[in-house]
């Protein structure tokens, strides 16, 4: 899943651009997470990433539930301490970012589709964020039954360990936002996850 910052690439039109290249890469999920802007400047911005993410990619909106709906998105993502809200009478994903065990229960019993956990690294994007480490991941893996995406800090050679540790994916921002090639880097994650993925196979077998 990448996630949105327009500031890491230089505003609204380069990152449309961006995710259309990461989306091309590898990507298969992507979260419009804008918190400065209002409804009414978030709504045009998302029917911009939906354009190029429809039939291509997951798109999710971290905003409300209106404009996701406005823009035909495929759901919305919530933030750890926001309250639950009432599925959409149509196929609607709702995840929803934790940074406990406890809170991943929580959201797993309001029936969230996915969770993610983080920050698992250190992370330029949250310069604040203590780091939660691999422990986090394990904890919440092994608490709920449904996926949970790694973020914070993650690289294509951090892949392996995550989804080790029971992760089923990543969420990443600079890691795609932040480098020369969103299509490039996008694609060198998508192929350390599918040797990830291979590797696991390989194991249970």
């Amino acid at each position: 899943m990448l996630v949105t910052d327009r500031r890491l690439v230089g505003g609204e039109d380069a990152l449309v651009k961006a995710v259309a290249e990461a989306v091309a890469g590898g990507v298969n999920a992507v979260q419009l997470r804008e918190k400065d802007l209002p409804s009414e400047e978030l709504l045009p911005l998302a029917l911009r990433l939906r354009a190029v993410t429809r039939n291509r990619a997951h798109f999710v909106i971290n905003g409300p539930l209106e404009v996701a709906l406005a823009a035909e998105a495929d759901g919305v993502h919530l933030p750890e301490a926001a309250p639950a809200i009432e599925r959409p009478p149509r196929p609607f994903l709702i995840g929803r970012s934790v940074h406990s065990r406890e809170a991943a229960e929580l959201a797993w019993a309001e029936c969230s589709d996915y969770v993610i956990a983080g920050p698992v690294f250190e992370t330029a994007s949250h310069p604040g964020a203590a780091p939660r480490g691999l422990a986090l991941v394990e904890a919440i893996a092994g608490a709920v039954a449904v996926p949970v995406l790694a973020i914070g800090g993650i690289t294509p050679k951090r892949v392996d360990d995550v989804l080790r540790a029971g992760a089923s994916g990543v969420a990443v921002i600079s890691a795609i936002l932040g480098a020369g090639s969103a299509g490039a880097a996008a694609r060198g994650l998508r192929e350390a996850l599918q040797e990830a993925w291979l590797e696991a196979r390989r194991g249970v077998s």
